[in-house]
């Protein structure tokens, strides 16, 4: 072969390569693990700016998450007050999800190899978490959850992490709450079947409930996110006569789930997880549907220690009248844990920013102490609130 000839062939194959690089990062994120991803170096933007990308669902069915969670998160940097970190400005980079795990993982990927951010922070739904982690663990480069809460999430690597409880923590505690305190017997679950959320909720409920004495009855209801009528569904929970239905997942269906329930006369309590937490809950249920129901969460506005009530007061200067949700209050203290692990990182490579933010220890934040064990998770306390027309009421605090 002369020479012409091969190199004309060699080019040729280097430009299908690149072709099918590019093809395999349009991929579906159920195969995130095995896409070729940009490999980092150990060192990220070199300038004279950190960079922080945030990945949240900023439009489509729960935008109202990522808007709570990127306004704690400029209310922290806006805190923090522009101070430099090793002479460098902090810089936020912030990625649409859209709520999707696709655009999820199209984000993270964007994020480390477009932008070259020193770290990521995001999502909330777990899904979308889940989507976007194995893209951060293959590169090497630190993804911080505040708010993604399936026990999957951490397990994906050691660059993976989060500042908020387990779902393992909040089933536990809403099974308790039923059982212990409204003294209920009988319990049926209804689970978003797409969700991972909703699905890692329903397996430890109904463990629990179970373990303290309860019967949870075999038939697991479920619903598809988007759903919009669930009057059948409900009909066949009515039948099996519960006391208590566990409903975890989003406010989107779920408010639509206890309007609907009540329109039926299926008036027994119905219990939740952090899913539900969103100012939306009320204008989707109506006031007769939000009444009387429970929920585990991250965080209460009536909170009366000093430290909550002067956040809740910024928030509502900065951000209307609506008082923070706990999307809020946990993007704020996810990004102040990143900004102390900033500071206390020794350079700022990947592996020492990962490196400080998992031996955060001790961190006073609005929802609580964060302290972030040996798995990457933060060991922290629960709230359980009440819902009603106006709002969420406190109702008690469980420590883990």
């Amino acid at each position: 072969m002369n020479v012409k000839k091969a190199f004309h062939l060699s080019t040729l194959t280097f430009l299908a390569s690149l072709l099918l690089f590019s093809g395999c990062n349009k991929q579906d994120t159920k195969s995130n693990s095995s896409q070729p991803v940009v490999q980092a170096t150990g060192n990220p933007a070199d300038g004279d700016e950190i960079l922080v990308g945030a990945v949240f669902p900023m439009t489509g069915p729960i935008a109202t998450y990522g808007q709570e969670s990127v306004n704690g998160i400029k209310l922290a940097l806006q805190k923090f007050g522009g101070e430099k970190i090793k002479g460098k400005k902090i810089r936020l980079i912030i990625e649409d999800n859209k709520g999707e795990p696709t655009e999820s993982a199209n984000a993270v990927r964007k994020l480390i190899n477009v932008d070259k951010v020193h770290v990521v922070v995001g999502s909330v739904a777990s899904s979308n978490t889940l989507a976007g982690a194995p893209i951060a663990q293959q590169a090497g480069v630190p993804l911080m959850t505040p708010a993604s809460t399936n026990e999957k999430v951490t397990q994906t690597g050691e660059f993976i992490s989060r500042t908020c409880f387990t779902d393992d923590f909040q089933g536990v505690v809403m099974a308790k709450f039923a059982k212990e305190t409204l003294k209920k017997s009988k319990a049926a679950i209804i689970v978003d079947n797409a969700s991972d959320y909703s699905k890692g909720l329903s397996k430890v409920f109904r463990a629990e409930f179970a373990k303290l004495g309860g019967e949870v009855i075999p038939t697991e209801y479920t619903y598809t996110a988007k759903d919009q009528d669930f009057r059948s569904l409900l009909s066949k929970v009515k039948r099996s006569k519960p006391d208590v239905v566990f409903l975890p997942g989003y406010y989107t269906e779920v408010g639509l789930i206890l309007k609907q329930a009540k329109q039926m006369g299926l008036n027994v309590p119905f219990l939740g997880g952090d899913g539900w937490d969103s100012p939306k809950l009320q204008e989707i249920a109506g006031a007769e549907g939000v009444k009387g129901n429970y929920i585990s969460s991250h965080f209460s506005p009536d909170d009366q220690d000093p430290t909550v009530q002067s956040f809740v007061k910024e928030y509502t200067e900065n951000f209307g009248s609506q008082k923070p949700g706990a999307m809020a209050a946990l993007g704020y203290d996810g990004m102040l844990v990143v900004l102390d692990a900033l500071k206390r990182a020794p350079k700022l490579d990947y592996a020492s920013i990962n490196s400080a933010i998992i031996n955060t220890k001790g961190f006073k934040g609005i929802t609580g102490s964060i302290t972030i064990d040996e798995n990457r998770n933060a060991r922290k306390s629960a709230v359980v609130l009440k819902t009603l027309p106006e709002g969420m009421a406190f109702e008690q605090k469980v420590n883990p």
